[in-house]
């Protein structure tokens, strides 16, 4: 957590205790002792974490994803459970456009060309956004504001949100997922990681897209399932991709099938990766604490704390 909580904190009168190296191990001891904690994105609470924290009455998620909070026992004991996705989603709205210019014009692999003394101008002819036809899967924060950074592309945005609608707007037309199956030529996945869209993009999923496709991935790794992925890129189903998470992210602690999927991807000029740093600046950094801290705000006066 950047440093600037905890004066928020402070004016919020609330004693925080900042304990980042604590194992779990350590950390289920001493859960008890506190009516509030703020986790990031690798401390899973769970029915074990939760019932070692019997006074526990509000949980802060510094960032967006919710998939390693168990909010079916937090509904139950009324736990106010919220998360930060406004403070990251011009960060990861800004990435995902990044990972797309930098495939459809072959930064990357120009760069590594050129430290090589290797000056190939027609290998590196690119393709430019206007005028294709742009996939949104998700509108919530983020997918709304990759809508507007794409305002200015003179591209095509379709949005498909399940659990939305009613909200075309200048930005952007929404759209089934036929429809998007038959006109998009770019697709970028914003929805949560859930048992539903676990593994939802897998060979079946890319086989109903009636065009060859750019593929980005800036939410969770396990929506995509890698082996159908690699097939999907060695047919030509997929053009290219651009991921910043993958299914598994100690990527010195894969399995076999999970190695050889790593390997043909960081062989690959038609995939860019990044570690799982979409949301990850300066801004957002310090804007996650923000926007917590007011929602934290809002919680206790509602509850007269």
């Amino acid at each position: 957590m950047h440093p600037s909580l905890f004066a928020m904190l402070e004016e919020l009168h609330i004693r925080a205790d900042y304990l980042p190296k604590l194992t779990r191990a350590e950390i289920l001891p001493i859960l008890g002792n506190y009516e509030g904690v703020f986790v990031r994105s690798k401390t899973k609470i769970d029915a074990e974490f939760l019932a070692n924290a019997p006074k526990l009455r509000f949980i802060g998620r510094a960032g967006s994803g919710m998939d390693l909070i168990d909010l079916d026992i937090t509904k139950k004991r009324n736990i106010y459970v919220f998360n930060a996705p406004e403070g990251n989603r011009d960060a990861v709205a800004e990435q995902t456009l990044g990972l797309l210019l930098a495939l459809l014009r072959n930064i990357p692999q120009g760069d590594r060309q050129i430290r090589a003394k290797q000056w190939l101008r027609e290998a590196n002819r690119g393709t430019e956004i206007r005028g294709k036809t742009l996939a949104i899967i998700g509108y919530g924060n983020i997918g709304q504001t990759l809508a507007r950074l794409l305002s200015g592309f003179a591209c095509k945005v379709l949005v498909y949100d399940k659990y939305d609608n009613g909200f075309a707007t200048q930005y952007a037309q929404e759209a089934t997922m036929e429809q998007i199956f038959a006109e998009a030529d770019i697709v970028t996945l914003h929805i949560p990681l859930t048992e539903e869209t676990r593994n939802m993009v897998n060979a079946e999923y890319l086989q109903r897209f009636s065009k060859n496709i750019i593929l980005l991935n800036t939410a969770r790794g396990e929506i995509v399932s890698l082996p159908d992925l690699q097939a999907a890129l060695e047919s030509g189903k997929v053009l290219g991709a651009g991921l910043d998470v993958l299914e598994n992210e100690k990527i010195d602690a894969l399995t076999p099938t999970q190695q050889a999927t790593f390997d043909y991807l960081i062989q690959s000029d038609r995939v860019i990766l990044s570690p799982h740093v979409a949301g990850w600046t300066y801004e957002s950094y310090i804007r996650i604490n923000e926007v917590l801290v007011d929602k934290l705000q809002d919680f206790l006066v509602q509850n007269e704390v």
